[in-house]
């Protein structure tokens, strides 16, 4: 009897430990599958999709104005097919909220008049996007970074950006101007030092005709203030085929352009220099110049 009691309780105890260890591997695999999950990030801006591909992570909705033609190639291949969620200045609400985002990225000047709202669908957080300078945009990569759990990775990634950058060799005499500018239907906006476009040429050693950096981002212009500026090297992002800036090549007065004179006008992608914004766009524009001044060096 005695022997049978002692059996039923160590069979007793057998049976425990196994529903003990069956109970923590079965909690230990719904935390880690927790942990993996991949966070469902929704993106406002344009320069906020570069940040989160530049570290292998896809939003689930992106503000692409309606047009995911507007992303460029080498952010779309490294993002997963997205849910557009409308205007980047009028993003819906509704379709943002059906998306049940971990994570909503906002522009913290263009969506703070909806931030209570986006505050309660998901947790938001508001960076620099719009008007926002190269370094600027580093920094708001650092945020995006420790907000999806992945600062280490884009330290490491923003590191690499840096030297990628001063790798660049565009084996020219880099005496001349350089000016980026956007044309519309409606009027001409050069991007300044201050401004994305203007900070990336500035990394890469290029001067701006407009001298103080403390100019606004951008600066609308009519045809007398280019002429002011007068760049040797123009780059045109047109947004509209028949933009202000077509109409300004028809005056007789545009043969003062130095950049017509020297051939030095040259149409460069929107999407990539003003729309993108980010460590990918950048190394994108870095190349476009290098290949535009090795084929004018004849090197």
């Amino acid at each position: 009897m005695g022997f049978d009691e002692h059996s039923g309780k160590r069979e007793l105890k057998r049976l425990l430990l196994g529903f003990i260890s069956a109970f923590i591997l079965t909690l230990s695999t719904q935390v880690a599958a927790t942990e993996e999950r991949a966070m469902r990030i929704v993106a406002l801006e344009f320069s906020f999709v570069d940040a989160l591909a530049s570290v292998g992570v896809s939003p689930v909705g992106i503000a692409d104005d309606q047009k995911p033609e507007k992303m460029i190639d080498a952010v779309r291949e490294r993002i997963q097919p997205w849910t557009s969620v409308g205007l980047r200045s009028q993003p819906s609400l509704e379709v943002i909220a059906q998306l049940q985002p971990d994570l909503i990225i906002a522009d913290s000047g263009r969506h703070r008049s909806v931030e209570v709202r986006l505050s309660e669908i998901a947790k938001t957080i508001f960076v620099k996007s719009k008007g926002e300078s190269y370094e600027e945009n580093l920094q708001s990569a650092l945020i995006i970074g420790k907000a999806i759990q992945k600062e280490e990775a884009m330290k490491t990634r923003i590191a690499k950006h840096r030297r990628f950058m001063a790798a660049i060799d565009l084996q020219c005499d880099n005496h001349e101007t350089f000016q980026f500018a956007v044309a519309t239907e409606h009027g001409v906006w050069l991007h300044g030092p201050g401004s994305y476009a203007g900070g990336v040429l500035h990394q890469l050693g290029l001067k701006s005709p407009i001298p103080k950096i403390t100019q606004p981002a951008y600066l609308q212009v009519n045809f007398e203030s280019m002429l002011y500026y007068n760049p040797d090297w123009l780059l045109v992002g047109e947004y509209h085929p028949r933009n202000m800036f077509v109409q300004w090549q028809k005056s007789e007065l545009s043969r003062f352009l130095k950049a017509n004179k020297y051939h030095q006008l040259l149409h460069v992608d929107a999407s990539l220099w003003s729309l993108s914004r980010g460590m990918i766009a950048a190394e994108q524009i870095a190349v476009n110049v290098r290949r535009i001044l090795e084929s004018r060096c004849g090197k």
